[in-house]
């Protein structure tokens, strides 16, 4: 069954169309009562001069409606300019957050046409009595996976051009599993399907390898990401209010690694060693948290690896208890040079 936008419960991972054509997809697990954080994707032909950004070659089609799509969808630069299109033109679209104290991009409810779900998505294709050859090539892959680690079938759902039936036969398969134990299991199965020969890993950079998250099953590409089950998300939107203090650049030891590979991916940290004198001027604020909106840096260290971070100090209160913790976050919108690297 269909969600509709009357009972949706937003998830990272989640797409949704608005009444302008606006293809967005859904960032995190905490969302305002009647709003929904979110990146915009996939621009129409129509508003395609309004946004100061480089485009891919390649265009989408949906419907009726052509679609573009930023050559670099997340960088602070497009994020910036995405943030000045709106303002002029769209501003529904932004969002005073009283808890970061800016202005984020964020969809109200009312503007949305049709909610896409991963999970659901693939079991409409799963139903589909004709299917294309990529649509059963996705299924058969998504079966193997099933079969060969235990996790049920309907743990699993697609998302990206498949899910919203803009693919064609060059499209990759972008598939997403639910909840941490299936994530760690589905890894596993994964690398014993790779030493046997029946998939393979694609590695375009470092970080690729890292992650291990993409592959080639057959002729096709595929990539794979974990989505929080209901009952793993455990904060609220309006529980905590952040404050940012400054740039920092750090060493430290990954001492939990349990949500890394969700997004925000969050990385509990020790042995925390500032690189320069401005990261020093943070004085007692000593972060136990690097949290990463940006979705190349999930899953990229384990427990007991030492990484180089590079992001933004945040002190972060709990509103109701006034407890206080530091972290530091990359992918702010704000500075391009933010990341996380392995050492």
């Amino acid at each position: 069954m269909e969600t509709t936008v009357a009972d949706w419960v937003p998830a990272d991972g989640d797409t949704f169309v608005t009444k302008e054509g606006f293809i967005f997809n859904v960032f995190g697990y905490e969302h305002p009562q009647d709003r929904v954080f979110a990146f915009l994707k996939y621009i129409p032909s129509g508003f395609r001069t309004l946004f100061q950004v480089d485009y891919l070659e390649r265009t989408w089609k949906y419907g009726r409606t052509t679609l573009f799509r930023a050559e670099k969808l997340y960088t602070a630069q497009n994020y910036q300019r995405f943030l000045q299109t709106f303002r002029r033109n769209f501003p529904q679209y932004l969002y005073y957050c009283p808890f970061r104290d800016k202005e984020v991009i964020s969809a109200p409810f009312s503007s949305i046409k049709r909610v896409y779900v991963p999970r659901e998505c693939l079991q409409f294709i799963n139903k589909l009595e004709r299917k294309d050859d990529l649509q059963k090539t996705m299924l058969n892959f998504v079966k193997l996976l099933s079969d060969e680690s235990g996790i049920a079938f309907d743990d699993f759902g697609v998302h990206g051009s498949l899910a919203l039936n803009m693919h064609n036969a060059e499209s990759d398969i972008d598939i997403v599993v639910y909840g941490t134990q299936n994530f760690h299991t589905l890894e596993k199965t994964i690398e014993t399907l790779v030493k046997a020969g029946r998939l393979s890993y694609v590695f375009n950079n470092r970080l690729d390898k890292l992650r291990r998250f993409k592959g080639r099953y057959q002729d096709k590409i595929f990539m794979y990401n974990a989505i929080r089950k209901p009952e793993e998300v455990t904060s609220k939107y309006g529980t905590h209010r952040f404050s940012a203090i400054a740039p920092v650049n750090f060493t430290c030891t990954v001492s939990d690694d349990k949500e890394a590979m969700f997004r925000p991916a969050l990385y509990k940290i020790a042995d925390y060693k500032p690189d320069d004198q401005a990261s020093e001027l943070s004085g007692e604020k000593i972060p136990e948290v690097v949290v990463s909106m940006i979705g190349c840096y999930r899953n990229v260290a384990r427990k007991g690896d030492k990484i180089k971070v590079a992001g933004t100090l945040e002190q972060v209160e709990n509103v109701d208890a006034g407890a206080v913790f530091y972290q530091v976050v990359v992918g702010t919108g704000v500075n391009e040079e933010e990341y996380i690297w392995p050492l």
